[in-house]
């Protein structure tokens, strides 16, 4: 019998996809009660996330998922292992990856839009890659990724400065990198950095009282109950992902540098996404009040000027908005949705998984006023596969959208596509 610990564990690609065979024929990889979850949004290993393409495809089927979605930041690396993991499990997928854009030259250059770091910038995501263009979209984000790193080098140095004098130290090379898959197409990102950060103060101050002692008399930081208990529990399986949730909410604004080289101008990477029959997506965020991460603090984003966004991202051309309903209130979706609806713009769900304590199960699909969502992931697969066989059949292409100029008759087609 094959066990999941050795599923995740396994570094090798062709060694994953072999045990997860073994898995599926030994029947111990069982699904659990059928369902009509999806969730186009799951981080792996090629980003950040503990979980390898073929261990995040096995986990979306032992949760209940009926489809799941790659999305890894700045990288299409993993995408390749996840399909095939997806075909040994009998389990529709998507392949996308997400991105920083810089929205230079447009009525939202100097707001702060959905990136909680840093003004005029905005998280967007390339849903529905087609298959023939995986490696054309993996070269369009190398020199990015690599503009990405001279300024990750830069934030281990303003850590540096602030925490040597604790004894604490990071070196990029060795203590960064490795967590990444930056060797094989993965990137590095600000959780590598707060990764590598928590595992370096769990090893100087130990687990348990002695962190919790640090974070709060030393560094001045206010844990909630919840992390707190988190924290003190020093056989806490997920310590690390914990502390990371702390040094992101906290810590981040001190050591955080601009994101500028790194950001592909809005207007060139929506031009690429059309180019490779991608469905470009705008990431709605909305005020936060109480993160469903827990690393990010209340603060407020588009709300304020929802319009002038809509209006925006219709100009610029975008397809779609992407939004997770577990993250905001009924009020906030309601609004997004309308104005979906009159910006005719596609409707894609996702929850942000990135770290072990998350569910890849959104409850909230289960709202009647979501089930438009499942529709489209659906819609979604039927896109993919048409844009594989042809760019012109794509749900986005000139001749479709000529065909079809309704967004909501159009994902009745591709719906129909992607079922069978």
């Amino acid at each position: 019998m094959v066990d999941f610990e050795k599923l995740m564990q396994e570094q090798d690609i062709k060694k994953r996809l072999q045990l997860l065979r073994e898995l599926k024929a030994s029947g111990a990889l069982e699904a659990a009660a059928s369902s009509n979850k999806v969730n186009n949004h799951i981080h792996t290993t090629y980003s950040f996330s503990p979980y390898s393409p073929a261990m995040a495809v096995a986990k979306a089927q032992m949760a209940g998922l009926c489809t799941a979605g790659i999305m890894d930041h700045d990288s299409i690396s993993g995408a390749r292992e996840f399909l095939e993991a997806g075909k040994i499990l009998g389990m529709k997928t998507t392949i996308g990856a997400e991105c920083r854009a810089n929205m230079e030259g447009t009525p939202l250059a100097e707001k702060r839009i959905n990136n909680p770091d840093q003004k005029g910038v905005i998280y967007m995501a390339l849903h529905g890659v087609p298959h023939t263009q995986i490696e054309k979209l993996a070269a369009y984000f190398a020199p990015y990724t690599e503009a990405r790193n001279v300024r990750n080098k830069k934030m281990v140095e303003n850590i540096n400065k602030l925490f040597q004098v604790y004894g604490v130290t990071l070196d990029f090379e060795a203590d960064v990198l490795p967590l990444s898959l930056y060797d094989i197409g993965g990137s590095v990102t600000e959780r590598h950095i707060l990764y590598a950060l928590s595992l370096k103060i769990i090893s100087v101050f130990g687990r348990g009282a002695g962190c919790v002692g640090f974070l709060k008399n030393t560094l001045g930081i206010a844990l909630s109950e919840k992390i707190e208990g988190f924290l003190l529990n020093d056989t806490n399986p997920h310590y690390a992902y914990d502390l990371l949730g702390v040094m992101k909410s906290d810590l981040i604004g001190k050591i955080y540098i601009d994101a500028t080289d790194e950001c592909p101008k809005i207007r060139d990477i929506i031009a690429f996404s059309k180019e490779i029959g991608a469905v470009s997506a705008y990431a709605y965020l909305g005020d936060v009040g109480q993160s469903v991460t827990g690393d990010k603090k209340a603060q407020k984003f588009e709300d304020d000027y929802i319009e002038l966004l809509f209006e925006t991202i219709s100009e610029l051309g975008f397809d779609a908005v992407t939004y997770m309903p577990s993250r905001n209130t009924p009020e906030q979706l309601a609004r997004v949705m309308t104005l979906c609806d009159k910006y005719n713009l596609f409707q894609i769900s996702g929850e942000d998984i990135n770290s072990p304590r998350q569910s890849f199960i959104c409850e909230k699909l289960d709202d009647p006023m979501f089930a438009h969502l499942i529709d489209a992931t659906w819609a979604l697969i039927g896109h993919e596969k048409m844009a594989t066989e042809d760019l012109s059949l794509g749900m986005f292409s000139r001749e479709t959208k000529e065909k079809y100029p309704d967004i909501k008759e159009r994902i009745k087609v591709y719906k129909e596509y992607g079922i069978r």
